[in-house]
């Protein structure tokens, strides 16, 4: 895309702005403006202001901008090529492209369809109970493919009906029917297409991140590479702490065996003597009837002695 003399000044002077924020932010975008009711796109921009530069121009030229500054930042051109099938605005940021998508559709809003708008998704009508009772609706949900049922008086999807895929047309029956479910699958907001961030583009279904998937994804991997690392007697601060944990209770356990006193064991070993004193005095008792006096152990006694022997 080649710029001519022959552009207008007015329309130099706004590539010139083009590229002057792109050169200014790090973070360059493209958002989809189709559906976005003037209204909307106005209250988007009072909420974004202080993070978010929107600016509305002519696809054109944004050609021509991004592929002045082919050569300054690598590899901006190609963002001109997620400008298709759009009603384009350039969106400059200092935000992380995850961040700003993230932003971006947390404050979108529901609406209902329309017919000739395209479906941002796949719209299906689910399997369940309906609101509808047995009666002529019940032909014009087959007309759809919908398989029904009639349970408890009213009419229940048998299993769930895609009535329109993504990115096809939404039809006059299309939408009236998803108005009577009261479905609203239009999203209004700012669709972010495409992030430009260091060289590289990230489009829409890269940015399209469940947070707690990969947050579980990468305490997997976390935990797997521990495993991996004490099997094979990897040396880490975390194999290290486990090491040590467990020879100090591998050395507790044998000192106990041998009976070795120490400030460690002492206490167990204490415990386990008057555990001792107190079976075999139990033991006593009941081989002498509880009736001689001259034989008294006390497991009191016994563990007094022994400490004061160690």
């Amino acid at each position: 895309m080649k710029q001519k003399s022959s552009v207008p000044d007015y329309k130099k002077k706004l590539v010139k702005e083009i590229e002057e924020l792109v050169l200014k932010y790090p973070v360059v975008a493209i958002v989809d403006l189709t559906s976005m009711p003037s209204p909307q796109l106005q209250k988007m921009r009072q909420v974004l202001r202080n993070n978010v530069s929107i600016y509305v121009v002519n696809k054109r030229l944004i050609g021509f901008a991004l592929e002045n500054l082919a050569s300054r930042k690598q590899g901006i051109e190609k963002l001109y090529d997620f400008t298709k099938n759009t009603i384009p605005a350039l969106l400059f940021t200092s935000k992380n492209p995850f961040d700003l998508y993230r932003d971006l559709k947390k404050s979108k809003t529901s609406a209902a369809a329309k017919p000739g708008q395209i479906a941002p998704k796949d719209i299906v009508i689910p399997e369940g109970p309906t609101p509808f009772a047995p009666g002529p609706i019940i032909g014009e949900l087959g007309q759809f493919g919908i398989k029904t049922s009639v349970e408890g008086g009213k009419i229940a999807v048998k299993q769930d009906k895609v009535i329109v895929k993504e990115g096809e047309v939404i039809t006059d029956a299309v939408a009236a029917l998803m108005g009577k479910f009261g479905m609203k699958p239009i999203e209004i907001g700012l669709n972010l297409v495409a992030a430009y961030e260091s060289g590289i583009i990230y489009n829409k279904k890269i940015l399209d991140v469940d947070e707690t998937v990969y947050k579980e994804m990468i305490m997997k991997s976390h935990l797997d590479a521990f495993k991996l690392a004490y099997s094979i007697k990897y040396s880490t601060q975390d194999t290290l702490k486990l090491w040590i944990a467990n020879m100090q209770r591998d050395s507790l356990g044998l000192a106990l065996k041998l009976n070795i006193s120490n400030n460690e064991t002492i206490k167990f070993l204490l415990s386990k003597a008057e555990a001792e004193a107190s079976s075999i005095n139990s033991q006593t008792e009941s081989w002498l009837g509880g009736n001689y006096d001259g034989i008294c152990l006390r497991s009191h006694v016994i563990t007094q002695g022994w400490t004061q022997s160690w």
